[in-house]
């Protein structure tokens, strides 16, 4: 037990986490040699290598000189933050990674609070020290400003640091670049000198809490976490003291321990490791699994709950069926509830008489990533806008509050501020340097529903921006950051054509090119104006005798804007869905024909 390290990885987006991670497992020795690692190899799932974003929490073992040392790689964005707050049960330090030239971030914020909180042993890695460009002093002290105030206590304020390049593989105990050398054994034996070993009872009977949840289709659910107490053997009877008060008798089925990249199947483990229980099919987070006869629970674990809620349907479009395998309301119900087996932060809920589901998750990237893995599977389905949770506190209507960073060039600030008070934020902060400005707002999450793909227009791409939950606050006032413009929606079914919507774009801006099929009520454009449009965008040229068909192709059209999945769902108004199959996401009216869409209004504006 003197010999295992538990650690965690923590840091904002992008700061390095998964490359340095990388270099550990490569320059430890613990890979065989004909063992190829691939670049962000914890990264397993295909959207967290696209979009280069960790986001589920992973874990992994290295052997280094007689030391086992378990590293957790945790998510740095904000949605998945219910992962690193469990992980910090499971581990005794951490390592907080950051961008010598960024500096700390909203995130370094957010995970370090929770580490803070936890009481475990910072190490701070100041990562990307080859850049043309650093700050390693200013960075230093802005770390040191942010332990003070996050309220570190003297032991946390006395905390090492480590200089590295993960991407070079190089690290030193010195600022200065020149003294970089390449491997990581600084890094490894500040992790063995500063981080205590698991404070943990190795006699007494078995205590075991999953902190992380995985699932496979042999047995069913996984448990991940550290063992506090005693030993643990494959089919062994264990008893797990359940969150509601209940137990459950079990037979150990399977039990794995990690090294390097692989999980590997073991007969036994003791008090400090982390390893993976299977043989309980609907284990939960934060139970505790126990030794018959002594049944003595852990505290529970709290998992954050859900902030924003859409509703999830069965694609009912005219092109339904079309593009994906699966399209019925029992194979996406069953997917839906499949995921909550690994994610604890997602909550499903079916809609009664209805072939719709309300799911609640962390955030709109949290739901998005869902949808996004769904569609690759094969699923078609149709979502609603997000919306946040409102929640009742002493009877009082609350809705959720978060922090907002954004780092933007100064020609571009008029536009945000104007843009963020109009959503009801309110301006914390505010500080120019080098033609960039920084604000820091507290703004009602749904002000923020809708508002990224107008930042994105309004700095064209040279913004940053980066939220967190803060709290729950009374609500105010009614909806905020709705779409002022109207669309442009089509009145008939079939394939569009150049010819149309050459007559067409005058209206406002296209979202379809020639060639594409559309259906009555799916959107093809943004309306120049506040309201809706019906227009026909499959209408073909009439041929006489002198006119001769060629002419159609001299129609010159504008380039479509052309939107991914997260600024679709950032669009559409409470009236609209989104359709979303394998091979097509596309925006619709929740009542297709122009005839139900004037029944609703004169219904809604009489009642």
């Amino acid at each position: 037990m003197n010999n295992i390290r538990n650690i965690a990885i923590i840091a904002h987006v992008d700061h390095g986490k998964t490359t340095l991670v990388d270099q550990l497992l490569k320059l430890s020795g613990t890979l065989k040699d004909n063992e190829q690692i691939a670049e962000r190899a914890m990264d397993s799932n295909a959207i967290e290598r696209e979009r280069g974003i960790t986001i589920l929490a992973k874990n992994t073992a290295i052997n280094y000189k007689d030391y086992r040392i378990n590293i957790m790689d945790t998510p740095g964005h904000a949605d998945f933050g219910g992962e690193v707050e469990r992980i910090m049960n499971m581990v005794d330090g951490v390592l907080l990674v950051v961008d010598a030239y960024e500096g700390t971030m909203p995130q370094t914020r957010f995970v370090l609070k929770k580490a803070l909180e936890a009481k475990v042993k910072p190490i701070v890695v100041i990562n990307k020290v080859d850049r043309p460009v650093v700050r390693i002093n200013e960075v230093m002290d802005e770390v040191l400003e942010l332990f003070m105030e996050l309220g570190a206590d003297d032991n946390q304020l006395d905390f090492p640091t480590v200089f590295v390049s993960a991407l070079m593989g190089t690290s030193s105990l010195d600022p200065d670049i020149a003294t970089q050398v390449p491997n990581m054994d600084c890094l490894f034996d500040m992790i063995i000198k500063e981080i205590p070993a698991p404070l943990v009872d190795e006699e007494g009977g078995l205590q075991f809490q999953p902190a992380l949840l995985d699932y496979n289709d042999y047995v069913g659910r996984i448990g991940i976490g550290r063992i506090q107490r005693g030993k643990v053997k494959v089919n062994e009877t264990v008893v797990c003291l359940r969150a509601d008060g209940t137990k459950t008798q079990f037979r150990v089925q399977k039990l794995f321990g990690f090294l390097g990249l692989h999980r590997i199947e073991i007969d036994e483990a003791s008090a400090g490791d982390i390893v993976a229980i299977a043989g309980l099919a609907d284990i939960g987070v934060g139970e505790t699994v126990c030794t018959m006869g002594y049944e003595e629970p852990l505290p529970l674990l709290r998992v954050d709950e859900p902030t924003i809620q859409m509703v999830f349907g069965t694609n009912t479009s005219p092109f339904a069926g079309k593009e994906g395998k699966f399209v019925t309301a029992s194979k996406v119900e069953e997917r839906l509830f499949k995921e909550t087996n690994r994610d604890v932060s997602l909550k499903i809920e079916r809609v009664p008489n209805a072939e719709e589901w309300i799911v609640s998750g962390r955030g709109e990237l949290h739901l998005s990533i869902l949808i996004e893995n769904m569609r690759r599977e094969g699923f078609e389905l149709q979502v609603s806008k997000p919306k946040v949770i409102i929640k009742e506190i002493d009877g009082v209507k609350c809705e959720p509050y978060e922090e907002v960073f954004i780092e933007a060039p100064d020609e571009c600030i008029g536009s945000i501020i104007e843009s963020l008070g109009f959503r009801r934020g309110s301006l914390e902060n505010m500080e120019s340097d080098n033609g960039m400005t920084k604000v820091h707002y507290i703004i009602p999450s749904r002000g923020l529903i809708g508002f990224m793909t107008n930042f994105l227009t309004m700095t064209k791409g040279y913004g940053i921006i980066n939220h967190s939950f803060l709290d729950y606050r009374p609500m105010e006032g009614d909806a905020v950051g709705e779409r002022q413009l109207g669309v442009l929606v089509s009145i008939d079914t079939g394939q569009t054509t150049a010819y149309a919507l050459g007559g067409v774009e005058d209206r406002g801006v296209m979202f379809v090119g020639p060639g594409v099929d559309v259906y009555e009520g799916m959107i093809v454009g943004e309306h120049s104006r506040d309201n809706d449009l019906v227009v026909n965008v499959t209408k073909g040229k009439q041929l006489t005798n002198t006119r001769s068909s060629t002419k159609d192709s001299t129609v010159v059209l504008k380039k479509p804007r052309i939107f991914n999945l997260e600024a679709c769902l950032d669009y559409i108004n409470d009236d609209e869905l989104v359709e979303v199959t394998p091979q097509n996401i596309r925006l619709r009216k929740r009542l297709l024909t122009e005839n139900e869409r004037r029944k609703a209004y004169t219904r809604k504006m009489n009642g």
